[in-house]
């Protein structure tokens, strides 16, 4: 048994979540924000990949007063578990997300968790577990329901492992161009593609929020 994963974010209309600088990008509207904050509360854990929690320097905390109430009434903590995924682990312990009311887990290699096995930052360590042990091993510990926030690394990743039940995908009014500007799913690419099934779709102003199942199949990484 493993937790159930929905992928969440937002892109440009040419398929990008930042400029070529990778700038950390918030072009999102406030109805975008409000649903991302609905789905990380409703979500036991979320995981992040290091570079994107170091764009932004902070943790996805959830502030609105009925989704705190709706946590406490379900005996959760008021914010949700991170967990953040990183190969080297080289984060910057100087940045907001280290200081802030969050639980914080850590899923690196064995070179990455020495950097963090004498520190007080992370309660829980994983180093070099294949993803079907680790998911396996979350939910034994309780978690249902993860939420995966970025990068596209993580994201390639984890489809390829095949292990993305949906995502959630705001598409924005805007253009960034650029051919090294990062996308949702970055990588080598797949040899074949991910299918994917459209479950809903919403307009939210000028932006578009698209709910998908992925389907069984694709996902063999390039050689």
């Amino acid at each position: 048994m493993r937790p159930h994963l929905t992928a969440v974010f937002a892109m440009s209309a040419d398929g990008k979540i930042a400029d070529v600088h990778r700038q950390p990008a918030r072009f999102g509207s406030p109805a975008d924000r409000a649903h991302l904050e609905r789905q990380v509360a409703h979500s036991d854990g979320v995981m992040v990949g290091a570079r994107t929690l170091l764009a932004h320097g902070s943790a996805a905390l959830v502030r609105d007063a009925e989704l705190l109430k709706m946590r406490s009434e379900q005996g959760k903590s008021p914010q949700t578990l991170h967990i953040i995924c990183t190969r080297s682990g080289e984060m910057n312990r100087e940045i907001p997300f280290f200081q802030q009311p969050v639980e914080r887990w850590l899923v690196t290699t064995n070179a990455g968790a020495t950097r963090w096995q004498e520190g007080q930052e992370f309660t829980r360590i994983w180093a070099d577990v294949t993803w079907q042990e680790l998911l396996a091993e979350f939910y034994a510990l309780g978690l249902r329901r993860i939420g995966v926030l970025g990068g596209g690394g993580l994201m390639a990743e984890l489809l390829s492992a095949q292990v993305i039940d949906d995502l959630w995908l705001t598409l924005c009014p805007l253009i960034w161009g650029g051919a090294t500007a990062p996308t949702p799913v970055d990588g080598t690419g797949f040899s074949t593609p991910i299918p994917l099934t459209l479950l809903s779709w919403e307009p939210l102003g000028q932006e578009l929020l698209c709910h998908y199942q992925v389907l069984a199949g694709g996902g063999e990484t390039e050689p």
